[in-house]
């Protein structure tokens, strides 16, 4: 069976070293001391290790099974599920008045790391119900929050977002479930959805699901579409279980990876739903739930790159093949961790795992900061840096899970090992809440001119300012700040291209989408380097008791400057190319 180790050290250098938390402003963070976060993280690493992961493998040869409109989940996921709901891991961010802890939206982030490294498929069924809590929490009414939250805080019931059908993927201005009003406040929900993922299971007494449907004669497209609240079972005044609503799982999805988790086809023939938010604006409360749902998903890129690049790791010290070339002397075969491009291999994954983790922590620490503050510029930052963390960082996570798997050789393909389980379920990453491509236009073509600018231009200037309070470091900036200025500039040029050709050359921005949100990814994880190696400087200086750790983190900043930051020089040329190299041929010649 696969190991796995939550890396707490790493998590709390990222916390109390680099974003410094006990000494923000924002509420809540003062409170979160190191040896606060670090009995939260151990636990939590705890429970990974010892109740999700020995489920993880049997849960994906298992999977879900649908028996006369039942889906059972694999056995253990409902004891787990009670583990976690009796952990209160399930709501340490949520208010206090619905049963959470009250704890700020970082630590939740944090915390779900563990949990999705271990066991991906099972942690989706919290995942989603912890979205669907914070899109009634912003836009419910006060009796809708009062029924509904404090049971989705816990996952007595749990959550889902409706979104996709047959005809419908990306453009949800094809929707066709109906919402026909019923003169009684509620309206008749009829429909289809598919993909739906934990859609029907046998883990929580009801599910609360969160539908987008189409009120007759509202306007056409995305402006006529509405959200709603439809629970698999009816709920009484009093708060306990009705009638079945008129809903079912039509079918279980056979699907490449999280076997684990139930990805339903969801008919709803005249089911009861109750509006949530305004008429015709269900997709500003949409929003609210994908938007939190993405970030979850970028973790979701670098936890499953976490757990391949332990086990490849481990399994790089002990597999003996061939013999060190720079070594003198006959004998046996080396650990195959002495070849230079083993090696590479081990770098590519840890550099990218661990500057995944800062950005997608700071990202967390952007939405604590824009929630409990009203702070309009980091709501801003976080806006635009979204599809960049969805996005880059699912890309690069299952290239890294590929990567791990190879250094396996050919036991990497052999389920016995479970390196394959780990490269199935990252591929979904890229996929679901919004297909990689539609993050990169979403950047391009809405989030970069966004606020007339202002976002990108924060970002710039964050970058700038920090790379000049440094300057004066001759050895990082030789090594690791230098070529983080070079691959600014090189996103800067490249933002600069776009606004000059948006409007009399579109596709030349459109062509280049996919370049230009891998150009910022590099850049925000080479920001996020620089900052974990001036922090450990830093820490070298004052006398760290542990300085091999430190070491170990300018060294990798170092290889992610030297062998990764200079891909945005690549990105650029791309994107400078514009659309004629892409649109050259015509449609009927593919």
């Amino acid at each position: 069976m696969p190991i796995y180790q939550s890396p707490i050290k790493d998590m709390q250098f990222v916390l109390h070293e680099v974003l410094r938390v006990g000494e923000d402003d924002i509420p809540g963070f003062p409170d979160l001391d190191p040896d606060t976060t670090r009995a939260i993280l151990e636990e939590a690493g705890r429970v990974a290790a010892e109740v999700l992961l020995p489920l993880n493998a049997p849960g994906d040869r298992e999977g879900c099974v649908l028996e006369n409109g039942v889906v059972r989940t694999p056995p253990g996921f409902k004891d787990a599920m009670r583990a976690m709901r009796e952990g209160g891991w399930t709501c340490i961010d949520c208010a206090p008045e619905h049963g959470g802890q009250g704890l700020p939206y970082l630590m939740h982030t944090a915390a779900q790391e563990a949990f999705v490294s271990a066991n991906m498929a099972f942690n989706m069924y919290q995942g989603l119900t912890h979205g669907a809590y914070s899109a009634i929490l912003l836009h419910g009414t006060e009796s809708q929050k009062a029924l509904w939250l404090p049971r989705l805080a816990t996952c007595e019931w749990t959550g889902t977002m409706n979104l996709t059908e047959p005809q419908a993927g990306t453009d949800l201005g094809l929707l066709r479930t109906r919402a026909e009003p019923r003169g009684d406040g509620t309206y008749a929900i009829t429909g289809q959805k598919i993909f739906i993922s934990s859609g029907e299971h046998d883990l929580a007494e009801n599910i609360v699901h969160l539908v987008l449907a189409r009120i007759p004669g509202g306007p056409e497209g995305t402006r006529g579409l509405s959200l709603f609240i439809v629970p698999k079972v009816l709920v009484r005044e009093d708060g306990t279980l009705g009638p079945r609503n008129a809903l079912s799982c039509g079918k279980l999805e056979a699907k490449m990876g999280i076997h684990g988790n139930a990805t339903c086809a969801m008919n709803y023939d005249g089911a009861t739903g109750y509006l949530l938010g305004e008429e015709h604006k269900g997709m500003r409360a949409m929003f609210t739930m994908m938007n939190e749902a993405r970030l979850g998903v970028a973790l979701q890129g670098y936890a499953q790159a976490e757990i391949a690049y332990q086990n490849a790791a481990h399994y790089a010290k002990g597999r003996l093949q061939g013999r060190d070339l720079a070594a003198r002397g006959a004998g046996g075969a080396d650990p195959i961790i002495v070849h230079p491009d083993v090696r590479r291999s081990l770098m590519d994954q840890r550099s990218f795992v661990e500057g995944a983790r800062a950005f997608t922590y700071w990202g967390a620490s952007l939405i604590d900061r824009a929630q409990r503050t009203g702070d309009a510029e980091a709501e801003g930052l976080i806006s635009l840096l979204t599809p960049v963390l969805k996005g880059f960082q699912t890309d690069k996570g299952f290239e890294m899970c590929v990567a791990a798997q190879q250094l396996y050789g050919g036991h990497g393909y052999i389920e016995d090992w479970g390196m394959s389980q780990f490269v199935r379920d990252a591929r979904i990453a890229m996929i679901y809440e919004g297909a990689n491509g539609i993050q990169a236009l979403d950047l391009v073509g809405r989030k970069l001119g966004a606020e007339g600018g202002r976002p990108i231009m924060a970002f710039f200037d964050m970058v700038k300012t920090f790379l000049k309070a440094h300057e004066g470091d001759a050895e990082l900036k030789a090594t690791v700040l230098d070529p983080l200025k070079a691959a600014s500039k090189d996103l800067q040029a490249a933002a600069m291209f776009f606004l000059d050709r948006a409007a009399k050359a579109p596709h030349d921005a459109l062509a280049g989408a996919n370049d230009f949100l891998h150009l910022m990814g590099h850049v925000c994880l080479g920001y996020m380097w620089a900052r974990m190696a001036v922090a450990s400087r830093a820490a070298l200086a004052a006398g760290t008791d542990d300085p091999a750790f430190h070491e170990a983190k300018i060294a990798t900043a170092r290889y992610y400057a030297a062998r990764q930051l200079p891909a945005t020089a690549m990105h650029l040329a791309r994107i400078t190319s514009g659309a004629a190299p892409v649109m050259a041929l015509e449609a009927a010649s593919f």
